[in-house]
């Protein structure tokens, strides 16, 4: 059965009911992207996840369905679940795959739930995730492609509806973020740009009709590194996506160096990507979200050191910053 599309009043009930548990995040200007950031990589559990966990949960809940949840994962949506699980009272197991980052896993598991490592992609532990959740009755919870976890994510443009925004930029995985932000800022006459890293374009395939990739390759922005988008995502996405904008590897390996040295920001690879695509955007006021900050320490350092010696080779360091 296709599942249905949500719409603007779900994203406005979502927002109603994350209230009590999530604050809204920062939005701050940035004078080195010229833009300004949206900071999910301040929410509670370091990503925007957390948002569509917690209302697909919170739905489920208000209709007697207290089953155990168990979700796939690159990493970020594991930790949102187990947020959420634990403040709600609910079982959680979470699959992710062997190479998912140490911040991420042991943040899932700080908050209770099971974690489970398997596969070397997230569509492997997707199909380990449903194998568990038919075996043991319990409920999959899809990373992206579910109306209650779009309308969850959506609640990222809605704390934006007062902004006069030109453009909203957001990275584009599975599609659940733009498709939410999209349903919540397309009327208003918002520009919804998704980015993709060059070579993980699974969106822009979809939406042309084309296969998914086979065997997408190894990024520092994890993710976003799906190998096919949402059926579901797809659909809202092919309505509410005005642009998609390709930034290289280097370019998002850049931004989250220059988000920490200049913006005091920590940014994972994935959180980094709007950024990274700012300057390819039109606008006067345009937004991009920082859609997560789950960055392993010694991953930071080693790109920071690459970057610092870059520039002593070929730039410059001011004041202990990259100038």
């Amino acid at each position: 059965m296709t599942a249905r599309l949500p719409d603007f009043a779900d994203v406005a009930a979502a927002a109603s009911r994350l209230r009590p548990l999530l604050a809204p995040t920062p939005l701050v200007r940035s004078e080195r992207f010229d833009g300004w950031l949206k900071l999910e990589a301040l929410q509670v559990t370091g990503s925007y996840k957390v948002r569509g966990a917690s209302n697909a949960m919170l739905v489920a809940l208000a209709s007697g369905d207290r089953r155990p949840v168990i979700a796939a994962s690159a990493g970020n949506h594991a930790r949102g679940v187990a947020w959420a699980a634990n403040r709600l009272g609910i079982e959680a197991h979470t699959v992710v795959p062997v190479t998912a980052p140490l911040t991420k896993i042991r943040g899932t598991e700080a908050l209770g739930a099971d974690v489970i490592r398997s596969g070397r992609s997230y569509e492997e532990a997707q199909d380990h995730a449903q194998s568990l959740a038919r075996r043991n009755g319990w409920r999959f919870l899809p990373a992206f492609d579910d109306p209650d976890v779009v309308a969850g994510q959506g609640t990222v443009g809605w704390e934006l509806l007062d902004t006069q925004a030109d453009a909203v930029i957001v990275p584009l995985g599975g599609g659940g973020l733009a498709a939410g932000v999209g349903l919540a800022l397309k009327a208003r006459g918002v520009r919804i740009v998704g980015v993709h890293v060059e070579g993980l374009d699974a969106m822009a395939r979809a939406l042309e009709g084309r296969p998914g990739l086979d065997a997408p390759r190894a990024t520092i922005a994890d993710g976003v590194r799906v190998r096919a988008a949402g059926e579901l995502t797809r659909r809202i996405c092919a309505d509410v996506l005005d642009e998609i904008v390709v930034v290289t590897e280097a370019k998002v390996r850049r931004a989250v160096v220059e988000l920490a040295a200049f913006d005091r920001i920590v940014a994972e690879g994935a959180g980094a990507l709007a950024c990274a695509a700012l300057e390819q955007v039109a606008g006067a006021r345009k937004i991009a979200v920082v859609s997560g900050g789950n960055i392993d320490l010694e991953s930071l350092i080693a790109l920071t050191g690459d970057r610092l010696a870059g520039s002593a080779a070929g730039g410059r360091v001011v004041g202990g910053r990259i100038g």
